[in-house]
């Protein structure tokens, strides 16, 4: 009866351990192909492909922009962005760093990444979920960096504009 117990135990061991390995690799699969994903949405908006570029979002997603003012669903971001494509006059990002999450969940993530861009290194951060084995962008924000040393010049700066909004924007 010992020696059942023992093996008993001994395959539960190996089978919670190659579980535990399958699973930490399907969670770096998944995370080379956010990152593709993401790499792609980058040069779908440097090449100005509208429709490639959008197809990259749920249809119920929310894309934040550096403005205080730029919250948009889908729609009115596509309405937003359409004459930027229009004109080829859109954004190159390009990646210098990317991390990405995963909950308990393996069909939703979230992700921080630093890009150079042309208003230098900003941040975009999101949520992505997974819809008919694609990842799609549900949430994006796209904010700008400032660095510590500079952020006094900074709000001195944007003081006069941001404090008027403070009064008139909803809570």
């Amino acid at each position: 009866m010992n020696t059942k117990l023992i093996l008993l135990i001994i395959a539960i061991l190996f089978i919670s351990r190659n579980y535990a390995q399958t699973t930490k690799k399907q969670i770096a699969i998944e995370q080379n192909n956010i990152s593709e994903m993401l790499d792609s949405f980058n040069t779908a908006a440097s090449d100005a492909n509208f429709e490639k570029y959008f197809n990259f979002f749920t249809e119920d997603a929310i894309f934040i922009g550096t403005d205080a003012t730029e919250i948009w669903n889908k729609q009115a971001f596509m309405e937003f962005a359409k004459p930027y494509f229009e004109k080829k006059k859109t954004w190159q990002f390009r990646v210098i760093q990317r991390h990405v999450y995963f909950g308990t969940h393996n069909d939703i993530a979230w992700f921080d990444e630093l890009l150079n861009t042309q208003m230098k290194i900003c941040r975009g951060s999101g949520v992505v979920v997974k819809k008919n084995n694609q990842w799609k962008i549900q949430q994006y924000v796209l904010s700008m960096t400032i660095p510590n040393k500079t952020a006094k010049s900074v709000i001195e700066i944007k003081s006069a504009t941001e404090d008027s909004l403070i009064r008139i924007l909803p809570k």
